[in-house]
């Protein structure tokens, strides 16, 4: 039996995909968590063989969520679902240790054959997915890997998505399990690292880097 976690902030799409996995034999729906931190929750006290990872969501992102989640349990395979084809998104799902990118738009119809892929030790992607790898990788063949370095640390980013996404600073202490002072000696850090000086400066580059992203 294949455990199967869903993790997606959309009501709809989680109502579409969990009877059509239920139907297949041997996988087993164990939980659906409806944001980052959840999905990392959920993972650790289930220990699922796969996890359906939605990449915008609230509270903490998917591919932050994804880091966490494979350092704790390096085996579990992982599959971003996602509404574009975004390079950015690609590239860091990959870099992480994301086995399959599907989009949203085709998850009914790719599914099954990307759990079954991935189970067996293979990526599956989309395919406009699979053409976005193949752009990247030629261009990455032609001019060399220069990818940009993230000045931030997992930490800070978990707090940036939060200020983003309009937490106050003592909500996102309490989400985070941290104090008060922590979170602004953090966001303090933040703004000198990114040289930026308010909190919408802070949600523009969030958005830019897909920390976060407006719905």
């Amino acid at each position: 039996m294949i455990k199967i976690l869903l993790a997606d902030d959309h009501k709809l799409l989680i109502d579409g995909l969990r009877p059509l996995l239920e139907r297949v034999k041997n996988l087993e729906v164990i939980g659906v968590a409806k944001n980052g931190l959840e999905a990392i929750e959920l993972a650790t006290k289930h220990r699922p063989d796969i996890i359906l990872l939605d990449i915008s969501m609230p509270r903490l992102n998917g591919l932050d969520a994804a880091k966490k989640i494979l350092r704790e349990l390096p085996h579990t395979k992982i599959i971003m679902l996602s509404m574009h084809a975004d390079r950015r998104y690609i590239r860091e799902s990959l870099r992480i240790g994301a086995r399959g990118y599907i989009l949203k738009e085709s998850a009914a119809n790719e599914v099954i054959k990307a759990i079954e892929d991935v189970q067996k030790g293979e990526i599956f992607f989309s395919q406009s997915v699979r053409e976005t790898v193949l752009h990247e990788y030629i261009k990455w063949v032609r001019e060399g890997d220069n990818l940009p370095y993230s000045p931030l640390s997992l930490r800070e980013r978990e707090v940036l998505q939060l200020l983003a996404e309009g937490k106050s600073t003592k909500d996102a202490a309490g989400i985070l399990n941290i104090s008060v002072k922590t979170i602004e000696s953090h966001r303090k850090q933040i703004m000198d690292k990114l040289e930026l000086h308010s909190i919408a400066e802070l949600t523009k580059y969030a958005i830019r880097e897909g920390i976060t992203q407006l719905e």
